[in-house]
C-alpha cells in the first residue's frame, strides 16, 4: 500500500457527490483524498441547473430524507452566497400539486399552491436553494482543503486501484460506475441547456412533461439565465443540437416572452448518471477493507448530495459484516 499510512479514505469522483462526501468525511476527522477523472469544472455537476428538487431519482422513500438533510444544509449555506454559490430563490413548479409528491414535500418550509398571480394553472410556489454550480464546486474543494483533504486529477480503471492505497474507498463515480464497478444499470440521461443574458427575470420556473423527454425551465444564475431542457434516456452525445436549443428557447419564451430576444451566451450538455435506484451501500473488499458505493443520483445529485454524504460516512463507521460475494 503506497499511501495507506496517511490516507484513511479515497473518494473516487470529483463531482458534487464526491466532493460533498469528501468534505463530510474530512470534517469527521478522516484523512481524505479525492480522485477525479477530470477537474470539477468539467464534471456533469458543473453543467447542472442547480435547483434543489428531487427529480428523476429513486428510491422515493429514502430520497425524501436525503433531500431534506441537504435542504437544511443549503439553507445555512445561503447565508453567504458570494462564497458558497447558494441562494434562496422564489419560483413555481408548474403542473404540480402537493398531492402528487411524497411525504417529504410537507416538510419543505413555505411550499404551497401557487396563486393565480404567480401561475395561471395548477402549480406550487416555493423559496428553494438555487446553486451556482461552478462556484459551489470551487467552494467545496476549498472547504475540503481547509479540512486537510486533497483533490487529484487521476482516473481509476478499477476500484482495486484506490483500494490498494487507502483503508477505505467511497465510490462516487457517477456515470463512470458503469465501467468502473462495472454496473450496466447505470445509464446516461442527456440534458441540454441554453445560457442566455438574463432580461431581468428573478424567479425560477419549471414544468416537466412526463409524456416526453422535454422539460421547460429557466433558472436565474449569476452568470445568466439557464434555460432547459431535455431528458434523453440512453443518449451519450455531448454535442449541443441547434434545433433542440431553438426549441428550448421557444418553450421558455412561451412562459416569459422577453426570453425570446435574449442574447445566447453558450450551449451546454450534461449526462445525468441515472440508475433504477441510487446505490448507497457498503461492501467489504476481499482483504477486509471497506468499499462504500454512493452513485446513481440521476437528475438530483445536487438535491441529495449532503444527505447521501452523511449516509455514506455512517456506512464507513459500521463494523464489517460478511464479505460481499
Amino acid at each position: 500500500m503506497t499511501h495507506g499510512d496517511d490516507t484513511d479514505v479515497i473518494v473516487v469522483g470529483g463531482g458534487v457527490a464526491g466532493l460533498t462526501t469528501a468534505v463530510v468525511l474530512a470534517e469527521r476527522g478522516r484523512r481524505v483524498r479525492v480522485w477525479t477523472r477530470e477537474p470539477a469544472e468539467r464534471t456533469t455537476s458543473a453543467v447542472a441547473g442547480g435547483l434543489w428538487w428531487p427529480y428523476r431519482i429513486e428510491p422515493e422513500g429514502l430520497v425524501g430524507d436525503w433531500s431534506l438533510i441537504s435542504l437544511d444544509r443549503y439553507r445555512e449555506l445561503a447565508a453567504d452566497p458570494g462564497r458558497t454559490g447558494v441562494r434562496m430563490v422564489e419560483g413555481v413548479h408548474a403542473e404540480t400539486g402537493l398531492d402528487t409528491l411524497g411525504a417529504w414535500a410537507k416538510q419543505v418550509p413555505g411550499l404551497r399552491a401557487a396563486t393565480a398571480d404567480e401561475y395561471t394553472g395548477v402549480g406550487l410556489w416555493a423559496r428553494l436553494p438555487l446553486i451556482d454550480m461552478p462556484a459551489h464546486l470551487g467552494w467545496l474543494r476549498e472547504r475540503l482543503r481547509a479540512a486537510g483533504g486533497s483533490v487529484e486529477v487521476r482516473a481509476a480503471a478499477t476500484l482495486a486501484e484506490p483500494l490498494a492505497e487507502a483503508r477505505h474507498v467511497v465510490n462516487c463515480s457517477g456515470l463512470g460506475a458503469r465501467s468502473l464497478v462495472p454496473d450496466e444499470t447505470v445509464r446516461p440521461v442527456r440534458g441540454q441547456l441554453v445560457l442566455v443574458e438574463n432580461p431581468g427575470i428573478r424567479t425560477w420556473f419549471t414544468a416537466a412533461d412526463s409524456a416526453s423527454n422535454e422539460t421547460t425551465y429557466f433558472l436565474p444564475q449569476p452568470g445568466g439565465l439557464v434555460l432547459g431542457g431535455t431528458a434523453e434516456d440512453g443518449v451519450w452525445s455531448l454535442e449541443p443540437d441547434p434545433a433542440v436549443a431553438e426549441a428550448i428557447v421557444a418553450r421558455c419564451a412561451r412562459v416569459r416572452p422577453e426570453i425570446a430576444g435574449a442574447r445566447i451566451i453558450s450551449h451546454r450538455v450534461g449526462l445525468r448518471p441515472a440508475r433504477p435506484a441510487v446505490r448507497l451501500e457498503r461492501e467489504r473488499a476481499h482483504d477486509g477493507r471497506a468499499l462504500v458505493h454512493n452513485y446513481g443520483h440521476g437528475g438530483a445529485g445536487v438535491t441529495v448530495a449532503w444527505g447521501c454524504a452523511e449516509a455514506a460516512a455512517e456506512l464507513l463507521e459500521e463494523p464489517d459484516g460478511p464479505a460481499a460475494g
